[in-house]
């Protein structure tokens, strides 16, 4: 019952379209019908500018990041911990609020795997800046972490070393779902169309 009862919170939290919501509220327009027409940091970087940007990048960590520290704090542990975050991810890109639609599902996953994984988050942090700096596509960044992330999973030191398998599992699943939600920045790539990121 526990376990459901923060299965539930989690989703509501991954829910929370906070690129949509932000928009509305300071520029009275919905981010989806510009850019990219996604929901996510990144559109809301472009659209409603940096500031908020940045703001939507770290509301949508933290709704992967919250559910885990409550449910932990309540004893909640091992694969269940692990489940839930899978559920605050899906709630981002599958939100009860816009009809089961949402973002690719990285800030989130974010910041899931800084509470499960913070020594891999910082090392994956690394490389996408590093990929960002030099070629300036943001998707290339997240697919190619997401990539790395079910390998670093194996290899680094987790919270809890009994739940490795587990954590290497859902992390192959979190990095095969987002690479698969980046298919049609992966396609503008290979034609030489994606937007790169501009600082401004």
């Amino acid at each position: 019952m526990k376990f459901l009862i923060f299965a539930v919170v989690a989703y509501i939290f991954g829910s929370l379209p906070c690129g949509v919501w932000l928009g509305k509220a300071t520029k009275d327009i919905d981010i989806r019908e510009y850019g990219s027409k996604n929901s996510g940091a990144t559109n809301a970087y472009r659209i409603l500018g940096p500031k908020y940007g940045i703001m939507v990048l770290i509301l949508d960590a933290l709704k992967g990041y919250i559910p885990l520290y409550i449910a932990s704090s309540f004893g909640v542990d091992g694969i269940y911990i692990i489940v839930l975050g899978l559920i605050a991810i899906l709630g981002h890109t599958f939100s009860f609020f816009l009809q089961f639609k949402g973002g690719k599902g990285v800030a989130t996953s974010l910041g899931v795997f800084l509470f499960l994984m913070p020594k891999v988050v910082g090392i994956l942090v690394l490389v996408f800046i590093l990929v960002v700096g030099i070629s300036r596509y943001i998707s290339l960044g997240s697919v190619i972490c997401a990539a790395l992330l079910p390998i670093l999973a194996y290899f680094m030191p987790v919270r809890d070393s009994s739940t490795r398998m587990p954590l290497v599992f859902i992390s192959l699943l979190v990095g095969v779902f987002v690479i698969y939600k980046h298919k049609a920045n992966i396609q503008r790539l290979m034609d030489g169309k994606e937007n790169k990121f501009n600082l401004k």
